[in-house]
């Protein structure tokens, strides 16, 4: 593997302590990163070398006996610091400096991975910054790379989403940019790509003909404490349905790709995001549903008077002949009564076909097999499915078959997100990055529901709810 410098813009903020960090240190153990590679955190706090050394050594949340003390020691010599504001560009010049001195070092031009591990705001700042300094062009030019890792939220609305998206453009070429949905990057959400398109029994089915409906859920159990000031200005709609909540009917709704390669399923995800429908205010009053947990309005940082929803539910419709008419529920909230991800696929009901008559009259099942897609935690898949209950009479019963991951014991611990996706952007695989047209086409839709959103009536339910009318 080609020898590659990582630098973290950001490291001391808590994304680097509950992600990065531990993901790179995985990564480390488990020998998939190059053999000569560089970790260079840059942030304003100021540190001595020691002070750093245990500062990054704290916040890898290293389990007692999860890994050897040595190999900690090993990593943590490829970690060091660069202290600068972001808005400095001295500071840039001296990071752009620092990188120069490990290149000589080495005897060669490395690739350089920037992730940007700040809020939003910054974005604009540090990415122009960063091109002012020719920090964002390889140091040569037919070895070495350079790439930047952006996390969500790409801008607050379209308009935001277009202008960063233009700045992006002008300093970066597409292949250079690796916008961040974890979600993506989850091996269950993966995994209904393989379920698809490799059992041939299930794909034909895969149709208005068949489906009555989708349900894709994202619960938490955890509230917005702690992050009030920055959760109050997003609200649930923007900060996971314009993103995680959409990629997943993505990735259940697209067409087979002509290859499995990242730029044919990227294509296919964002033709069936550019295929929603608008909805219109009357439709998203009678079937959308907006709440607020009791509570929130006392976290730290929320409006007193905050109408910002911590819970949603709208109806997505795909203007294509396969999924014309078959309705897409997008739920998601916090302070529910568990976290889970999951995805139910509704098939249709068998009541309007002939079954075994009992006492003259048609018995019928009294629901619809169901497909349900188990993102987290407890990763798997299973089915609803009916037979006849043991006896003389014809009735039918309930059954379910499941797959665990956590029951395969041939299946390795399946990687950590960020472990996936900082692998994959050293691979330069952008499949489980989001591309510009996805994102333009997931705001798109989303805008429009925002523009409506206050004429829906918010409703303040209990945490723990397990449901909200």
């Amino acid at each position: 593997m080609y020898p590659t410098i990582f630098v973290i813009i950001g490291i001391t903020g808590d994304l680097a302590a509950r992600k990065l960090l531990p993901a790179l240190l995985a990564l480390y153990i488990k020998k998939l990163l190059p053999p000569r590679f560089a970790i260079i955190g840059f942030s304003r706090r100021a540190f001595s070398r020691d002070e750093f050394r245990e500062f990054i050594r704290e916040r890898l949340n290293v389990r007692p006996g999860e890994f050897h003390e040595e190999d900690i020691k090993h990593f943590l010599d490829h970690v060091s610091y660069e202290q600068g504001f972001f808005d400095n560009m001295p500071a840039y010049e001296r990071l752009a400096g620092r990188l120069q001195e490990i290149d000589e070092r080495w005897g060669q031009c490395s690739n350089k991975l920037f992730h940007l591990s700040v809020p939003p705001n910054l974005y604009e700042t540090i990415l122009t910054h960063l091109a002012a300094s020719k920090l964002t062009l390889p140091c040569d030019d037919r070895t070495g790379w350079t790439r930047v890792l952006i996390e969500k939220p790409f801008g607050y609305d379209i308009e935001t989403a277009r202008s960063l998206d233009k700045l992006l453009g002008k300093l970066f070429d597409e292949k250079q940019i690796f916008r961040i949905d974890h979600y993506l990057a989850k091996e269950a959400l993966q995994n209904i790509l393989a379920f698809r398109f490799m059992n041939p029994m299930f794909e034909p089915m895969w149709h208005r003909d068949h489906i009555d409906k989708v349900h894709i859920k994202l619960f938490e159990k955890g509230s917005a404490e702690g992050r009030g000031a920055f959760y109050d200005k997003l609200g649930a709609l923007k900060d996971v349905g314009q993103n995680h909540l959409l990629q997943m009917l993505a990735l259940i709704a697209m067409n087979r790709p002509r290859t499995f390669g990242a730029e044919d399923i990227r294509a296919e995800r964002a033709k069936i995001l550019d295929k929603l429908v608008r909805l219109s205010a009357k439709e998203l009053k009678k079937t959308a549903a907006k709440g607020q947990y009791a509570g929130y309005l006392a976290e730290s940082g929320v409006a007193g008077n905050s109408q910002t929803d911590t819970y949603f539910r709208v109806v997505a419709r795909i203007n294509t002949p396969r999924w014309k008419g078959v309705p897409f529920y997008l739920e998601s909230g916090k302070a529910m009564a568990e976290s889970k991800a999951e995805i139910d696929v509704y098939f249709k009901s068998a009541a309007k076909h002939a079954s075994p008559k009992k006492d003259g009259a048609a018995h019928q099942p009294a629901d619809q097999n169901i497909l349900t897609f188990r993102i987290q935690p407890d990763e798997g898949i299973k089915i609803k499915f009916f037979v006849k209950t043991p006896g003389y009479a014809f009735n039918v019963e309930p059954k379910t078959l499941k797959f665990k991951y956590a029951d395969v014991t041939s299946f390795p611990d399946l990687p950590d997100d960020y472990e996936r996706l900082i692998n994959d952007a050293f691979a330069g695989d952008q499949t489980l990055f989001a591309s510009t047209e996805e994102i333009m086409a997931s705001w798109k839709f989303i805008t429009h529901i925002l523009e409506h959103w206050p004429e829906v009536t918010l409703t303040v339910y209990e945490r723990g709810a397990k449901e909200i009318a």
